[in-house]
């Protein structure tokens, strides 16, 4: 697990490079699809920690420029191409008037880290602990930086979905995608894991430490408190100039009610 790359970002924790034991364990081969969602929320009626807020973050391009002035009610200072949008959730996920319907085979966004466990708890499963994820996203090779190789454009083929181009402004989308893709878009990796790197942000159980006593030895699972939850794999916003993180060892966090339009997650299990 983690990483000695020159370029990785030290303060994320993502070094060093240790041993670790995991059990085995099921996780699925694709993020929770949007069609996925809707049938948990049809059978349960649940709300989102976004429906429940009245809103949610939206990338800024992905808003019609003829209404953004009326979508959006305010913006991040550090960070102004992530809006404030009324009403953005994962059924509408650029604000009033959009829909899933013709995306749902893609990851499900909007939904926050509470979210994701209660859909998991639903189908019997969890949310992957940090060492699973990151096992899994590896495909059965050692050290190397994508869940594919070292190669970010293998044979000059692009195998993810992240940004090309100048971040935020100029997307040239030459891996065919601005936003979400669907699930199954790129290559598995040797485990036949989709979208481990780029697409969607997915949550993972732990909360985030940059202590790696508590990320060593057998099975762990990070700290046993904080105030974020890691999330791993990068999205579609990721660029090498920005946000170098679709790299396997790669590390974020986010509050557990936080959500965005590009946060998704996949489940796991014991096996």
């Amino acid at each position: 697990m983690g990483t000695d790359y020159p370029f990785s970002f030290p303060d994320d924790g993502e070094g060093p490079v240790r041993s670790v034991e995991v059990n085995p364990f099921h996780i699925d081969p694709y993020p929770v699809t949007n069609a996925q969602f809707a049938q948990f929320v049809r059978a349960t009626r649940y709300r989102t920690d976004a429906e429940r807020f009245g809103w949610s973050f939206v990338f800024w391009m992905h808003l019609p420029s003829d209404r953004f002035e009326a979508l959006v009610a305010d913006t991040v200072a550090a960070a102004p191409w992530w809006c404030q949008v009324p009403d953005a959730d994962w059924s509408h996920p650029e604000g009033p008037g959009s829909s899933v319907e013709d995306r749902l085979n893609h990851p499900v966004v909007h939904v926050s880290w509470n979210d994701a466990v209660a859909y998991a708890i639903w189908v019997g499963k969890t949310l992957p602990t940090e060492t699973q994820w990151e096992f899994a996203a590896r495909g059965g090779l050692e050290q190397k930086l994508y869940p594919w190789g070292d190669e970010l454009t293998p044979n000059g083929r692009h195998v993810c979905n992240i940004w090309q181009g100048e971040f935020p402004r100029l997307n040239t989308m030459e891996d065919g995608f601005s936003g979400t893709c669907p699930v199954d878009a790129f290559p598995p990796n040797g485990y036949g894991l989709y979208s481990a790197a780029g697409n969607v942000w997915e949550w993972c159980a732990d909360w985030f430490t940059t202590d790696v006593a508590v990320r060593q030895g057998i099975n762990p699972i990070g700290a046993s408190t904080g105030t974020t939850k890691v999330m791993k794999g990068g999205s579609f916003l990721c660029h090498a100039s920005y946000c170098n993180r679709y790299r396997v060892a790669a590390r974020t966090s986010n509050t557990p009610d936080s959500s965005t339009s590009n946060i998704g997650f996949r489940c796991a299990a014991l096996a």
